[in-house]
């Protein structure tokens, strides 16, 4: 089976062009594309199946940008044996109108401005605009600012919390929004604890909460300021005590109390992991419950080879139950959940009942921190 006389010479003219990027709408048989002298869209005349006939025009397309007719497939198979992408494979996956092509150069560190301005026109949704907004380079540059915009209008419309969660993460970045779409996102986390866990993930040491510090902390500064600059214990202290702290403290305990969502439980659980990962005791440790970090913890406080913790241990006994619960959240990370996620789908407040086991205990140590 071949292409229509007509369909074979418009196509053929096309490739012929400066092509930077193709895309088909199936629904409409139409094949789009992105030239260096613009938009240009050609009409399909099937002579056989719509989908036997797309395959026909996917396969003219793949042996004018890769060689072979064999599209995508067959060239993530070359790519993986050579070990990676440069730029000129980039543009030539985005010639052949297939979607997992255009997701593959999304994802590629080798992505650059001007392909991934092809790609967004190619594939201008969410999930594009996540995937190449994770790519810093791409975050930086005024597409970056072109994809943010896109996923805060989105976010209305995102129906998983995991997305939600990304999207807000990926939009805080610096530079992407201005400060009046940071206090939006914000303001409607009060409805969804997805957001707040984007903001934690995102910048834990900015949020848009307003907080004081605590009354502790003046105190706690006059006697640790010296020591927190080369102590990790120390500073990490001074800062969860600090405006700042209380801030994120607060905002851990908000997005707790409204966790509807397996999926954002284990973000969540990242987000702290991460804040306190500079005085984790153990990073390769996957601890399953909160007695196995007690345990941990007690064991590593008595630690003699751990002469930063025992200085803060043995000089400032008043801080004791406050370092303790440092520790102890340092030690939180998403094997904590496999227990209970192992054994249930259950979400809402009922899956928040099943956490109790670990939420009450972060609780009690954000408490001890305050």
């Amino acid at each position: 089976m071949e292409l229509s006389s007509e369909d074979s010479l418009r196509l053929n003219v096309l490739i012929k062009q400066d092509l930077h990027a193709v895309k088909i709408d199936e629904s409409k048989m139409v094949v789009h594309a992105l030239t260096g002298r613009g938009e240009a869209k050609i009409p399909l005349n099937p002579t056989c199946r719509d989908e036997k006939y797309l395959r026909i025009v996917r396969e003219m397309l793949s042996t004018h940008a890769l060689g072979s007719p064999g599209g995508y497939p067959v060239y993530l198979r070359r790519w993986t044996r050579m070990g990676q992408m440069r730029e000129e494979s980039l543009q030539g996956l985005l010639l052949l109108g297939e979607p997992e092509a255009i997701v593959a150069v999304a994802n590629s560190p080798e992505l650059t401005k001007e392909v991934a301005r092809r790609a967004w026109w190619a594939m201008p949704d969410a999930d594009i605009a996540r995937r190449m907004l994770s790519n810093t380079h791409i975050a930086e540059s005024d597409i970056g600012r072109e994809l943010a915009a896109f996923l805060v209008e989105y976010l209305p419309f995102e129906t998983e919390a995991y997305d939600i969660v990304e999207s807000v993460r990926l939009v805080l970045q610096p530079g992407l929004i201005d400060q009046a779409t940071v206090q939006s996102l914000w303001s409607r986390a009060n409805r969804k604890s997805a957001f707040y866990v984007g903001f934690l993930l995102a910048n834990p040491d900015a949020l848009p909460e307003t907080a004081p510090a605590s009354q502790r902390y003046d105190e706690v500064k006059m006697k640790l300021q010296q020591l927190s600059v080369d102590n990790p214990y120390a500073k990490l202290l001074l800062q969860l005590l600090s405006a700042e702290g209380q801030a994120y403290v607060s905002t851990l305990g908000k997005a707790m109390d409204k966790l509807n969502d397996q999926h954002v439980v284990v973000l969540f659980l990242k987000a702290i992991e991460n804040y306190f990962q500079d005085v984790c005791i153990d990073q390769s440790a996957r601890f399953r419950s909160f007695d196995e970090i007690v345990a941990a913890v007690n064991k590593a406080t008595n630690d003699a080879s751990n002469s930063q913790l025992q200085l803060l241990m043995q000089n400032y006994p008043e801080y004791r139950e406050s370092l303790l619960a440092m520790l102890n959240l340092a030690c939180v990370c998403e094997s904590l959940v496999d227990p209970i996620f192992s054994q249930t789908d259950a979400v809402g407040s009922v899956m928040r009942k099943r956490l109790q086991p670990v939420t009450q205990p972060i609780t009690e140590n954000i408490r001890c921190l305050m």
